[in-house]
């Protein structure tokens, strides 16, 4: 990881930084151009213009770490007011949900309450919901709780990052089972000990990964494989393995709302389903720092306007 990405990862995580930058009126400009707003309504309003263009699309409330079971049962609510939301709206969008926002540092048991009562609404809508996920120290407590309920709940996925050495063993027990996994690069600070430092390595595990997934094997397993990049270069790798394997089901490109945007109308043209992926809400500091650090494009258009 380049030596400003480090930098502006470690900002995220400061208080002080996040009233500083926070406060700063181009900063809220910015931010709309990653995120449609704070509000349910803002998300909505999205969802609806990318299909009207062709893209589906997933829901995703920014929030980490909640302190109390209150809070996480409110965060649980939130998930389940979405859901009636796309489906009393007829959207095509797909739900991501954060465990950390569920209440799993209370708890595995509470994460898990919290997570069953959303996929029993999920459930009750057809509706697909994805665990994202989060830091390092996340990963083995995320992997387990996904273990656990995918058999009642099939329509339930998890995401990979590639910047993490164990990913290749943990892609390994998920395509045997079958799995709904995101392919991400990944945007937590993480030490080298754990995870990938040169960009160059992180993007070799990616497409490892990412031709794993689509092997003969793990398609009949049952794997569905969303491969989730702005890396031109990925995204092209991805449609090349696609058409030498007569893939056109099981496989979609994910991007972010905002980014990209040529090159998501051009993988769409392309012939594939392309899902946007919509963040919107009030506690969106951590998660836009994260977008700052890992792309140098994105951190230059900011400085642009903050300068400019």
């Amino acid at each position: 990881m380049n030596p400003i990405s480090s930098i502006v990862l470690k900002m995220s995580e400061s208080p002080a930084w996040q009233r500083r930058i926070g406060g700063w009126r181009v900063t809220r400009r910015v931010v709309r151009r990653f995120m449609p707003g704070e509000e349910l309504d803002d998300g909505i309003g999205a969802v609806r213009s990318l299909n009207e263009r062709g893209f589906s699309a997933s829901l995703n409330p920014v929030g980490e770490h909640v302190h109390s079971e209150a809070e996480a049962e409110a965060a649980a609510a939130q998930y389940v007011t979405i859901l009636r939301r796309v489906r009393d709206e007829g959207l095509d969008s797909n739900l991501s949900v954060k465990l950390s926002l569920l209440g799993l540092d209370l708890g595995a048991e509470v994460a898990v309450a919290n997570l069953t009562r959303v996929l029993e609404s999920a459930a009750e809508q057809n509706a697909f919901v994805r665990i994202d996920m989060e830091s390092s120290g996340y990963v083995d407590p995320t992997l387990r709780i996904h273990e656990r309920l995918r058999g009642r709940f099939p329509e339930l996925g998890v995401v990979i990052q590639s910047y993490l050495k164990r990913s290749a063993a943990d892609v390994e027990a998920l395509a045997a089972k079958g799995a709904a996994i995101r392919l991400v690069k990944g945007a937590y600070k993480e030490p080298p000990e754990i995870a990938f430092a040169d960009k160059a390595d992180v993007d070799r595990n990616f497409a490892e990964l990412m031709e794993r997934l689509l092997r003969d094997d793990a398609r009949a397993a049952g794997v569905r494989l969303a491969v989730a990049t702005h890396d031109a270069a990925l995204v092209e790798r991805g449609i090349e393995l696609a058409r030498q394997r007569g893939i056109d089901a099981n496989l979609e490109f994910q991007m972010l709302y905002g980014i990209g945007r040529g090159l998501q109308e051009k993988t769409r043209a392309a012939g594939y389903p392309v899902r946007i992926y919509v963040s919107y809400g009030p506690a969106w500091y951590p998660w836009f720092m994260r977008r700052l650090a890992e792309r140098p494009a994105n951190l230059g258009f900011f400085l642009r306007h903050l300068f400019g």
